[in-house]
């Protein structure tokens, strides 16, 4: 029997009040009343398809994202995880985070997410300058967040994630520091702090913004990871800090390569089966059509034995913890010996090092990840 990743449960909510310009994820601006108790119902027939698939492992994390899951009523997300504990086993200790827009929470709905075991809050601040969040299609402003954050973080969860962006249209080095230092004094135990980027199929795509040039950028990252660090905040990923013991679990299992569940909507789900192929779902894309209810499923196959180094790495090297050597042949069925001519021209090119059970990212690595990652193509 192969050995088994850890797994974890991806909810996928699709709906926003408007779509924000920088965004390709799947997210459908809703049109007419929220479908809150009938997409929950599809959600958990959707658990009930998959659980098959899970070799009767219980989950450790679970996360609901979107789109905005904070459209969801209480009554919804209550009766949306009592329906996950009926049918899986949800570990008692199990990170449970909800995604949230501070346009679109409040006190009461807070303490219904804590009430229906929600113990980590994602909240989607991205800027607190009101011109910057308006350029961006953001529909809450610098006092939204505020708020949200204070409720938030006196709620006493687990843990507090801010999503913060920086390089925004026109955005400068002391805005960027600005709104860093705006986040770190509200005292989140998470940060997620990354670049726009402009990606295919958004508004920025079609009508490009004016973003600060490259030497802008690299200032306004040195110089916020040091206002990171003497704050508190250890980088454990690309973009993601935390104070000590705080990392984000169910993050941390994409990037270990471990296995999820993708349930709702354009969900994306990995799971690998009790012979160690690496089995990929993808969930019907559009909302109408998924709640059809009669094809959950829009795609499953499994990943090919030559594209599983590429997908192992990929995730892997995003973390600056050391690699398990080990793990490699654990998580994709292949000998080193099937990356070992990459594994020597990383080596030779400075961009990780090598022990006897471990491979590191070096500084040269991170700062040339995608040249290092096309090695194992």
């Amino acid at each position: 029997m192969h050995k088994l990743p850890p797994l974890s449960l991806y909810i996928h909510i699709p709906w926003c009040v408007q779509k924000c310009s920088y965004c390709d994820f799947n997210s459908h601006t809703l049109k007419g009343k929220m479908p809150h108790l009938e997409y929950v119902y599809h959600l958990l027939t959707d658990l009930e398809n998959d659980i098959v698939l899970t070799n009767g492992r219980g989950v450790n994390t679970l996360f609901i994202g979107g789109g905005t899951p904070s459209l969801l009523s209480i009554r919804a997300i209550q009766l949306l995880l009592d329906g996950i504990r009926a049918r899986i086993m949800l570990m008692l200790d199990a990170e449970i985070t909800i995604e949230v827009n501070p346009g679109t929470v409040d006190v009461e709905r807070f303490l219904g997410y804590k009430q229906a075991g929600v113990n980590r809050i994602s909240l989607g601040v991205q800027s607190f300058d009101l011109e910057k969040l308006n350029s961006i299609g953001r529909i809450h402003d610098g006092q939204d967040t505020h708020r949200a954050a204070q409720q938030a973080v006196s709620l006493g969860l687990r843990s507090v994630n801010f999503d913060l962006m920086y390089g925004l249209p026109d955005q400068t080095l002391v805005g960027a520091l600005d709104d860093l230092m705006q986040a770190i004094v509200l005292a989140p135990s998470h940060l997620s702090w990354y670049q726009l980027t402009i990606e295919p199929n958004t508004l920025f795509w079609a009508q490009p913004p004016k973003l600060p040039n490259d030497d802008i950028l690299w200032n306004i990252s040195q110089k916020g990871k040091q206002l990171l660090q003497a704050a508190g905040y250890c980088q454990y990923e690309i973009s993601a800090y935390a104070r000590a013991g705080f990392q984000c679990n169910h993050n941390l299992n994409y990037w270990r390569f471990g296995d999820y569940l993708g349930i709702g909507c354009g969900a994306h789900g990995k799971l690998t089966q009790l012979d160690g192929t690496v089995m990929r779902t993808v969930k019907n894309h559009h909302p109408r059509g998924y709640m059809q209810g009669n094809n959950y499923l829009s795609q499953r196959y499994l990943v090919a034995p030559s594209d599983l180094p590429f997908e192992y790495f990929m995730n892997r090297f995003r973390l600056l913890e050391a690699t398990p050597r080990a793990e490699f042949t654990a998580y994709t069925g292949l000998d080193e010996s099937k990356v070992r001519t990459a594994l020597d021209t990383a080596l030779a090119s400075g961009f990780i090092t090598e022990s006897t059970h471990y491979w590191q990212v070096t500084d040269k690595g991170k700062s040339f990840l995608n040249l290092l990652l096309e090695l194992f193509i």
